[in-house]
């Protein structure tokens, strides 16, 4: 393990979460707020140790190998958390730790989960950096890193990429990973910029328009007012957001390939029109089936536009109480919970990538049982699947349902309905955000007890990390020098 680089990266990580602040501070002065203290305070000071560690602990070798990267980026995250809930915490506007964490983690997870039951109760800094939170958890603060840091755009670098991204297959459509990290981030704000000047085309005010771009942008959900998306009473507002809400739960490769003039390759994707299917599937379906709860089928249609985009790109706004749908609806919500978006994209859930990885794998074990001498490659977009990608995803499957098991388990000592444990572990484990019962879009995950809060933020790291980079940090193994 390479410790002295690892201390190097999280000094920048620092460095950059103490800059970042600084968004809370100008919008406090903004509005005349004394908040800007917190957050320049904190900032400062975040920014002074990590200028620290970087100049102390300066490696000579400046290439991560798996373990190191998966490492270094699993404790940017858990620093990053821990840093930033302070100015929530010390300002008192989340008056205790556990909920200043889990608020946080949420954010930069950008699950969208929360424990406020009067959102507009925070200061307009808090909120901003709230939702800030959930831009800079969307593409990460290690590409970002990547992007701006010469010496760490290395080609060997790319396990810093991959602990990082989610999905199973991490591609690039360009050579260099510094070009690489920094064309995904010019099109990440770049799509950020367009969705805000098309909220304030359609009335919105310009604090809202960035907030709830933000939250859009990082699949978050954090909305500034307590009614969520519904406090826009417009379906022009409302189909922007869906619409963007899909737009950036696509995978990013889409874009470049789109931008660099792929456009074969760019329609040849596979995790691409299967992800288009289960969208206009799930859409149809929700539709028709609460087609006679509302005046129209236009109104049902856009009912369910809206959160089939939110729930599949596990953003979590929400427009009304999902709870009063059929049950058909609700367990096409639950299934398309845990499908999530596409990989390389910035929303969570397991990805569709992987459940066409597994399908296709067990289309092979079928074919073996008719022909057992023949021998075909499983292939994705024309390309043969490595095995060792095989491997790492059927990985992911048993310990994913392992954690979510086991985190279903302590919830339940809670004895809450089972509605609610099950979704909200589903919530957090996918980065969702809402579930159904006490944690729908019309509640909140205050009610629940430290020990359960804790181990929801457990279940929050770990889908945004794709499980592995979190659980190497408590193998005594992975610290020993190698």
């Amino acid at each position: 393990m390479n410790k002295r680089i690892i201390v190097y990266i999280l000094g920048w990580v620092l460095v950059i979460e103490g800059a970042a602040m600084q968004i809370g501070t100008v919008t406090s002065l903004v509005y005349g707020e004394n908040e800007c203290l917190y957050f320049l305070i904190i900032g400062a000071l975040s920014a002074l140790v990590g200028v620290l560690a970087i100049k102390i602990k300066k490696p000579q070798n400046m290439v991560l190998y798996q373990k190191s990267g998966y490492a270094a980026t699993a404790l940017s995250w858990v620093v990053l958390s821990l840093v930033g809930c302070l100015p929530f915490w010390i300002s008192g506007e989340i008056p205790l730790f556990i909920d200043a964490l889990y608020e946080t983690v949420s954010g930069f997870t950008t699950t969208g989960a929360t424990i406020l039951s009067n959102v507009e109760g925070l200061s307009k800094g808090m909120l901003m950096w709230r939702s800030f939170l959930n831009w800079l958890g969307g593409m990460g603060v290690i590409v970002f890193l990547l992007a701006i840091i010469p010496k760490l755009g290395g080609q060997q670098n790319i396990y810093l990429m991959k602990a990082e991204s989610p999905g199973p297959i991490v591609g690039k459509a360009v050579p260099h990973m510094r070009k690489y990290a920094a064309l995904l981030y010019g099109i990440y704000l770049g799509m950020t910029v367009i969705e805000i000047i098309l909220l304030l085309c359609g009335g919105m005010s310009f604090f809202d328009s960035i907030n709830i771009s933000f939250a859009t942008a990082g699949t978050g959900g954090f909305g500034v007012r307590n009614a969520n998306i519904a406090a826009y009473d417009s379906y022009y507002l409302q189909t922007v957001i869906a619409i963007f809400m899909l737009l950036f739960s696509i995978n990013f490769t889409f874009y470049i390939l789109l931008i660099t003039r792929k456009f074969r390759q760019a329609f040849k994707l596979e995790e691409f029109w299967v992800y288009i299917a289960i969208v206009a599937a799930a859409i149809t379906i929700i539709a028709v089936n609460i087609s006679s709860m509302y005046p129209t089928a236009y109104d049902a249609f856009h009912q369910s536009l809206f959160y089939v985009s939110s729930i599949i790109s596990t953003t979590g706004f929400g427009i009304g109480d999902v709870n009063q749908w059929p049950m058909l609806s609700k367990c096409v919500i639950i299934i398309i919970t845990f499908i999530g978006a596409m990989a390389g994209s910035t929303g969570g859930g397991f990805k569709v990538s992987r459940i066409l990885i597994l399908g296709k794998e067990v289309k092979k074990e079928f074919a073996l049982l008719v022909h057992p001498k023949n021998v075909k490659a499983v292939k994705l977009d024309g390309k043969t699947i490595d095995h060792n990608v095989m491997r790492t995803t059927s990985m992911f499957l048993v310990v994913y349902i392992a954690i979510f098991f086991i985190s279903l388990l302590i919830l339940a000592i809670e004895n809450k309905d089972f509605m609610t444990i099950f979704t909200a572990v589903a919530a957090n484990l996918n980065n969702t955000g809402p579930g159904l019962g006490e944690v729908g879009p019309v509640g909140n995950f205050a009610n629940f007890s430290v020990v359960s809060k804790l181990v929801l933020i457990f279940d929050m790291l770990a889908g945004r990390l794709e499980l592995f980079p979190l659980l190497l940090l408590f193998s005594p193994k992975a610290w020993k020098k190698s």
